[in-house]
């Protein structure tokens, strides 16, 4: 899917040569556009092919939250729930992720071509919040006792099991993650091993122990 004229999606030799990011167009000509990375500044030259494209409805969903754009790319392109891809509209420029496809009312699929897609329904994948559900650690308090807490983080953050975090007056070991639905690279819902590695945008639950020494003292 592509973006407005003034701005392209592809890959960047400096920061980015295996995954496309947003690039400004400085200058246009024989089929090849001069482009600057918004990600590292980064400033190269891409082959770009004349094709014809069909504007189709994009939805984002956000933190509870979602907006309505659109987006134009070739009807002979396929999507599929979980592809990722940029969203360019009024309200942002982000990396979305497709959650489902409508190709009619009330009709879903997994995947289809543009020209049969109706909507594309997505979720922001850049920024995203995680839901945390720490336990007091061993000889703190009651082990019934949970407390639960969100986390704003960048979505290519990455929680791994036995490992450590800390965010602000939090600090916590991570224990578990429980892996959302549409996250297609996992071939497991939830993972409890040490040295297991998820992504905060694939994130549905994490859960930890906590680690401070105050946290509990009220108990």
């Amino acid at each position: 899917m592509s973006t407005p004229q003034d701005r392209i999606a592809v890959e960047c030799p400096s920061c980015s040569p295996a995954e496309s990011t947003v690039h400004e167009v400085l200058k246009e000509g024989g089929g090849r556009h001069t482009v600057r990375c918004t990600e590292c500044g980064h400033v190269h030259k891409v082959q770009v092919e004349a094709e014809t494209e069909i504007e189709r409805d994009v939805v984002v969903s956000q933190d509870g939250e979602s907006f309505s754009t659109t987006v134009d790319a070739p009807p002979e392109e396929t999507v599929a729930v979980g592809d990722e891809f940029i969203v360019d509209s009024e309200e942002a420029i982000m990396l979305v992720r497709i959650t489902g496809i409508e190709t009619g009312p009330e009709q879903r699929t997994e995947e289809a071509t543009i020209e049969d897609v109706d909507t594309v329904w997505t979720r922001a994948v850049d920024n995203v919040t995680v839901k945390v559900t720490v336990n007091p650690k061993e000889g703190t308090g009651d082990r019934e006792h949970t407390r639960s807490f969100d986390l704003q983080l960048p979505g290519d953050h990455e929680f791994v099991v036995g490992e450590t975090e800390t965010f602000g007056d939090e600090e916590f070991e991570v224990k578990a993650i429980q892996v959302r639905d549409d996250a297609p690279e996992y071939r497991h819902g939830k993972f409890d091993h040490d040295g297991d590695m998820v992504y905060a945008k694939d994130v549905k639950r994490l859960y930890g122990t906590d680690q401070t020494t105050s946290a509990w003292s009220a108990w």
